[in-house]
């Protein structure tokens, strides 16, 4: 973030101070983990965010372990930080958590047609320095190649625990709509309730995404085409009193014929007596 964004955002804060406050809870590592997640004091809390929850449906269902994905690795910074993130919610919750990266390590290919949005993405952005990010991960692994075809083969060769998180981070309208094809395998492979973050809804002036381009209209397009299973907005977020940029790009994929979506996982006591 360069100094005129940081000021950007300083001046257009309705609470500069929040801001102040949140860089001491993270430098002091105030409140649990979760806490220090919904107020945006840890790097990349919408990774954070979707992990943790993702871990503790696991939990409460009975699961042992998870899966979590990205599709989009680029140059690494966020499956490093899923690892971070991971270690530390598997010492609070007791998950085991396994992460897998999908990308061509070449950077973007060529803009299919206007829906990819050649005005903002270029062939190549985004290049991998494959050495230097395979030395720096300690547990995730990437998988190489067309998403179209590694989004097919994935399950069977690498037999991965639910998948309970996924960031979709590839860019285009094309790349997204095959990497959506990984709801379609069977149930067992997935978390009744998936947690997922897509980077390339919101974005800028310059982008100006819609829902008849890019991210938003493969989203659009999933949902029309499964009656059992919809990409759904995190409501409970954006009605909190401060709403974080974050929030609008967070999706839970339903998936309500799934044999344990109807499994209780609530609190167990909610009566309300009368005082």
């Amino acid at each position: 973030m360069s100094a005129i964004d940081k000021l950007e955002r300083l001046i257009s804060n309705p609470c500069p101070m929040r801001l102040l406050t949140v860089k001491v809870i993270s430098k002091l590592g105030l409140g649990n983990y979760s806490f220090r997640i919904m107020a945006g004091a840890v790097d990349r809390p919408e990774y954070g965010y979707c992990v943790y929850e993702a871990a503790l449906l696991a939990k409460r269902l009975g699961y042992k372990e998870i899966s979590v994905l990205e599709f989009g690795v680029a140059g690494g910074q966020g499956l490093l930080s899923l690892e971070k993130h991971s270690e530390t919610i598997h010492k609070q919750l007791n998950i085991g958590i396994t992460m897998y990266g999908f990308d061509t390590g070449e950077g973007l290919p060529e803009p299919e047609d206007y829906r990819d949005l050649p005005y903002h993405w270029k062939k190549g952005f985004y290049r991998m320095d494959q050495e230097k990010l395979r030395n720096r991960l300690k547990y995730a692994k990437v998988v190489f190649g067309n998403v179209k075809k590694t989004v097919s083969a994935f399950f069977g060769e690498y037999n991965p625990p639910p998948v309970g998180a996924v960031s979709f981070d590839l860019d285009f309208y094309s790349s997204t709509v095959d990497a959506l094809r990984i709801f379609e395998n069977d149930e067992k492979h997935f978390l009744p309730r998936v947690f997922c973050y897509f980077d390339d809804i919101t974005g800028n002036n310059i982008a100006l995404y819609n829902d008849y381009t890019g991210v938003r209209l493969a989203i659009k397009e999933f949902n029309e085409a499964h009656a059992d299973k919809k990409l759904t907005k995190a409501h409970y977020l954006l009605a909190r009193r401060v709403v974080q940029p974050w929030y609008h790009r967070i999706r839970i994929m339903h998936h309500f014929t799934h044999s344990r979506y109807s499994d209780f996982v609530s609190e167990k006591n909610q009566q309300l007596p009368i005082d």
